[in-house]
């Protein structure tokens, strides 16, 4: 018990030097840890040595014209920095309780949804809450979610859900068609439709591994008993077009809009395949004014999702992602 009070004192008199170890760990360089706080050098170079005589060890030691964070300076200031976030959190938090609608939604979301679904959904939202700034992040849904999981972002749009996660909750918000598109000269582009199955000897081009549509290919294609061929892998749905367009192969896809793109054509599947598009969050966190209520619009069922899309009924577990 007298070891931890003790550690308890060390760390009350730490805490007012918490943004200078943050600084050195992030700068790795005294003038730059001073340029970064606004102090001058002659000031960060005192409180460095008064801090080495706290803990009883040096947390610097020079290296060259600079200098380089000790074993105990690394560890002081990873904690410092994790420390930092937290009460920033905390101070975010606060501040949004007194003023909800001038708050800040970090939203993550897979490429293809960015042409429609979320700047319906931001519209929407934003003509209640016109003060909410939002910062708008990019990926597969693996770093989609990995960003959620580690608190870089807020909120993420994803497909399918990630149903078995107990740190993440989630909800559908809406179902969007997948079609087959093939290059205009296919044989299947004058088709009403095709099956699953009358794609196992085809070359498919898809997204890598960690997008969410290429979990829905793979399934897809084990549902309906064949291993897929795949010709080609990409990281964006307009380079996977692209290369259908040039006659590489074909791709499960959602429509593109009201017409394919050139040399691009658009087959319905037969039985239709949908995803489910649902909105997921930290389980058992809770979440700042601005981001409950964004996340709350999303679920409310009256939220605009844009064409191309089917609402589903506001629910408030995960959905299922139908053909997958």
């Amino acid at each position: 018990m007298l070891d931890e009070s003790a550690d308890l004192e060390l760390a009350a008199r730490l805490a007012p030097a918490l943004a200078l170890l943050a600084a050195l760990g992030e700068t790795g360089h005294v003038t730059r840890a001073a340029e970064l706080l606004g102090i001058p050098q002659p000031t960060v170079s005192r409180r460095l040595a008064a801090l080495s005589e706290l803990v009883g060890a040096p947390v610097v030691i020079p290296a060259g014209r600079g200098i380089r964070l000790t074993r105990a300076g690394r560890t002081l200031a990873g904690s410092a920095a994790r420390a930092l976030g937290v009460v920033a959190a905390a101070v975010r938090e606060v501040r949004e309780e007194a003023d909800p609608g001038s708050g800040h939604v970090v939203l993550g979301f897979l490429h293809l949804l960015g042409r429609s679904l979320v700047p319906s959904l931001v519209k929407g939202f934003r003509e209640r809450y016109p003060r909410v700034r939002f910062s708008l992040v990019q990926g597969s849904r693996q770093d989609m979610l990995r960003g959620l999981r580690d608190g870089e972002i807020d909120l993420v749009l994803v497909a399918p859900l990630p149903e078995d996660d107990p740190d993440l909750a989630g909800a559908a918000l809406a179902d969007q068609e997948l079609v087959l598109s093939v290059p205009c000269s296919h044989p299947f582009a004058g088709r009403e439709h095709v099956r699953l199955t009358d794609l196992a000897e085809e070359e498919l081009v898809t997204l890598e591994h960690g997008y969410g549509l290429r979990q829905i290919t793979d399934d897809l294609c084990a549902a309906a008993g064949f291993q897929p061929r795949i010709a080609f892998e990409g990281q964006e749905s307009e380079t996977v077009r692209g290369l259908v367009a040039a006659g590489l192969g074909v791709a499960l896809l959602p429509r593109f809009g009201p017409a394919p793109p050139s040399g691009v054509a658009e087959v319905p599947l037969s039985p239709p395949v949908f995803r489910t598009i649902g909105l997921s969050w930290p389980a058992g966190e809770r979440l700042t004014p601005a981001v409950r209520a964004f996340r709350d619009h999303v679920r409310s069922g009256a939220a605009d999702v844009g064409p191309g899309f089917r609402m589903r009924d506001p629910v408030g577990g995960v959905g299922q992602t139908r053909g997958s």
